[in-house]
C-alpha cells in the first residue's frame, strides 16, 4: 500500500506541476503540522515571483479533499495537516497488514553485500565490529523487502603470511597447532609464527618457499592452508552466532576464491588497452583520480615483482558478483580510510565494461570506534579489543542490571536476557550513530534501559506486551474505527504511519542510524502515550481502539529490531 508521503507528494505534485512542471514540492515532517511543503520558495525565486502569491495559486490547484488540511504560512511555507478520517483509514489499514505498510520488493533485485571481512589466523577485534554489524542490518532491511541477498564475506585468508603461519604449523606440530587454534587463540599463534619470521632466517627462507608452493598449488601445502582456514572459519561462526549475526559459513569467499581469475583480469585489462607500464608495475590510470601533487594516481593491478595486490582481487571480485551472481546492487561495507581504493577499483571496472552503469555499486564507508579518550579503541596493555571480549563485558553488566532491577525467574533465564541486551546495547550504540562518524564506546550508557539505547527500546517492547497479556489478547483485531481524540494518541498513530517511509529512507541511503532514530522516536511517543491515555481502564470503544494501538506499537518495535538484528524479548 501507498504510505502518507506518497500520497502526499503525489498530490502535491500534480498541483505544482500545473504551475510549473517537474518543480519539486520539497515534502518534509513538521513540527507545526505533520507535513510542510517548502517547495513555493525555490520556486518562486526561479520564476521571479512572490512566494506566497505562487503558494497561493498552488493551493488553488490542490486536491486534498478528505485526506488533508492545508494552511499557508509565512512566506509560502504550506503547512499539510491529516485529517481524522484518513489517519482512521491508514491506521486500519496498517493494523490488518502482516507487512506493517512495507512493499515488497519489484522488480525483485539481487543484492550482493560485502562486509565484516576478518583475517585468518587472527581473532576478530574491535575494528571488525562496525563492518559486521551495519552490514548484517544491510541485509536484513533488503531481505524484509523480499530482495535475494547474497552475503560475501571477503576474509583474509591468502598471500604471503601463509607461508608462515604454515611453517609455523609444521613446526609446533600438527596435532598441536589445530588444538591451540581450536580453542580460539588465534592470535597467540599468529604471534609466535611472526616471532620466528622475524628472528629465524631459516624460518623465513622456509616461508617463501612455503608461499610458492602454497601458490603453485602444492597439495600437502594447500592441505595445511584449508586446515588453518577450516578453523579459523569455525570460530568466526562462533562470534557471529553470539553476535546474533546472519553471516555463515557459506557466505565466505576469500582472497583464494579469486586467485584463479587474476592473470585473466591482467590479460583482458591490456587487450582493452587499460594497462600501462609504471616502474615495472601494471596499472590502470583511471581519469579524475591524481595524487598531491596532482599527477595522475595510478591503482596498481600487477606489481612489479609479478604478484598481485588487493585491486586485482578486488576487480576480480567484481566482475565475478555482477557476471555470474547477477548483482543488480553492490554494497561495499568498508572503513572510510578505503574510500579512495574503492572508488578507484569501481572506476576501472567501469572503463574495462565489467560494471554497467545499471548496476548499483556503492562503498558504504563507516567511523572509528573510540575509547574514553576518543582514540582508537584499545586494551589498557594497548592491544586490541576482542569481539568477544566486548561482548562478555557487556553480557556481565546487562546481568548486573538485572539483578539490581529486581529480574525474577531462574539464572539460566536471566543470563539469556542478558545476552539479548548485551547484543542490543552493542548493536544499537553501534547503528544509532550516523556510520561516517566516529564514536566512543561506553558499555555503561550502552547497556542503560534510559535515553537512546538499545535497552531502552527492548523494555518499550516488553511494556507494551506486558499490557496486552494484561488484557488477554495474543492477538488484536483492527477496531471499527480509530478515533484518537487525545493529542497524545494521535502522534502515536501518526508515528505508526511513518514506518514504511522510515525503512525505505533506510534503504536509499544505506544509513541505518534512520531505522534506529525512528524506532527511538517510536518508543518515545508510546511512552507519551502510555502516560496520558488510560488502556485498560479506558471505557469502549476506545479501549480497543487503544489496545490496537498498543499492538501495532508492539509489532513494529518487533519488526524493526529484527531488521536492525536485534531481539524484542516479552518480558525483560
Amino acid at each position: 500500500m501507498e504510505t502518507v508521503s506518497e500520497i502526499l507528494a503525489a498530490r502535491l505534485q500534480t498541483a505544482f506541476d500545473r504551475v510549473a512542471p517537474g518543480a519539486d514540492p520539497v515534502l518534509r515532517p513538521s513540527e507545526r503540522a505533520d507535513f510542510q511543503a517548502n517547495g513555493a520558495l525555490a520556486l518562486a525565486r526561479a520564476l521571479g515571483r512572490a512566494p506566497r502569491d505562487l503558494a497561493q495559486e498552488i493551493c488553488a490547484h490542490l486536491d486534498l479533499a478528505g485526506v488533508a488540511e492545508v494552511e499557508l504560512a509565512g512566506a509560502g511555507f504550506l503547512n499539510v495537516t491529516l485529517s481524522a478520517g484518513f489517519l482512521d483509514e491508514r491506521l486500519r489499514a496498517l493494523a490488518g497488514d502482516a507487512r506493517l505498510g512495507v512493499r515488497p520488493a519489484d522488480p525483485v533485485r539481487t543484492v550482493v553485500i560485502d562486509y565484516s571481512a576478518p583475517n585468518v589466523a587472527k581473532e576478530m577485534h574491535v575494528g571488525h565490529l562496525r563492518s559486521t554489524v551495519i552490514g548484517d542490518a544491510l541485509a536484513r532491511v533488503e531481505r524484509l523487502v523480499g530482495n535475494r541477498v547474497i552475503a560475501r564475506n571477503h576474509v583474509g585468508d591468502w598471500g604471503t603470511p601463509f607461508g608462515m603461519l604454515i611453517e609455523h604449523l609444521i613446526d609446533q606440530g600438527e596435532d598441536a597447532g589445530s588444538a591451540e587454534l581450536a580453542v580460539g587463540d588465534l592470535t597467540a599463534f599468529y604471534q609466535d609464527a611472526r616471532a620466528a619470521f622475524d628472528a629465524d632466517e631459516a624460518f623465513r627462507e622456509r616461508s617463501r618457499a612455503r608461499v610458492v608452493a602454497l601458490q603453485a598449488g602444492d597439495p600437502e601445502t594447500r592441505r595445511l592452508w584449508r586446515l588453518l582456514v577450516d578453523q579459523s572459519v569455525a570460530y568466526f561462526s562462533e562470534v557471529y552466532a553470539r553476535l546474533g549475526v546472519t553471516l555463515r559459513s557459506e557466505d565466505i569467499r576469500g582472497e583464494s576464491s579469486y586467485n584463479d581469475d587474476l592473470a585473466g583480469v591482467v590479460a583482458d585489462l591490456d587487450a582493452l588497452g587499460l594497462l600501462v607500464d609504471s616502474d615495472g608495475a601494471r596499472c590502470v590510470f583511471p581519469p579524475g583520480f591524481a595524487n598531491r601533487d596532482g599527477e595522475p594516481l595510478p591503482l596498481i593491478v600487477q606489481k612489479r615483482d609479478g604478484g598481485f595486490g588487493y585491486a586485482a582481487t578486488d576487480l576480480a571480485a567484481v566482475r565475478d558478483r555482477v557476471t555470474r551472481l547477477g548483482a543488480d546492487t553492490m554494497l561495499y561495507v568498508v572503513g572510510t580510510p578505503q574510500a579512495q581504493h574503492f572508488s578507484m577499483v569501481f572506476a576501472v571496472a567501469r572503463l574495462a565494461g565489467w560494471l554497467p552503469d545499471a548496476v548499483r555499486c556503492e562503498h558504504v564507508a563507516f567511523g572509528n570506534v573510540l575509547g574514553a579518550d576518543h582514540k582508537m579503541l584499545k586494551t589498557r596493555s594497548g592491544g586490541t579489543v576482542k569481539l568477544i571480549d566486548l561482548l562478555d563485558e557487556a553480557i556481565a553488566r546487562a546481568d548486573q542490571a538485572l539483578v539490581e532491577r529486581g529480574a525474577t525467574g531462574d539464572e539460566a533465564s536471566r543470563r539469556a536476557l542478558a545476552e539479548q541486551i548485551a547484543r542490543a546495547a552493542i548493536k544499537y550504540a553501534d547503528l544509532s550513530t550516523e556510520r561516517q562518524r566516529d564514536y566512543v564506546f561506553d558499555l555503561e550508557r550502552m547497556v542503560a534501559f534510559e535515553g537512546d539505547t538499545g535497552p531502552y527500546l527492548q523494555y518499550a517492547h516488553t511494556r507494551v506486551r506486558s499490557i496486552l497479556r494484561r488484557a488477554g489478547a495474543t492477538t488484536v483485531a483492527p477496531p471499527a474505527r480509530f478515533a484518537l481524540d487525545e493529542p497524545a494518541e494521535r502522534a502515536l498513530g501518526r508515528a505508526l504511519l511513518d514506518w514504511p517511509d522510515a525503512l525505505a529512507a533506510t534503504r536509499a541511503s544505506a544509513q541505518p542510524h534512520r531505522l534506529c532514530g525512528y524506532l527511538f522516536s517510536l518508543a518515545q511517543a508510546f511512552t507519551a502515550f502510555y502516560e496520558a491515555c488510560a488502556v485498560l481502564g479506558a471505557p469502549e470503544p476506545v479501549r480497543t481502539q487503544r489496545l490496537a494501538l498498543c499492538d501495532l506499537t508492539a509489532r513494529t518495535l518487533a519488526q524493526g529490531l529484527d531488521t536492525l538484528g536485534i531481539e524484542a524479548p516479552e518480558r525483560m
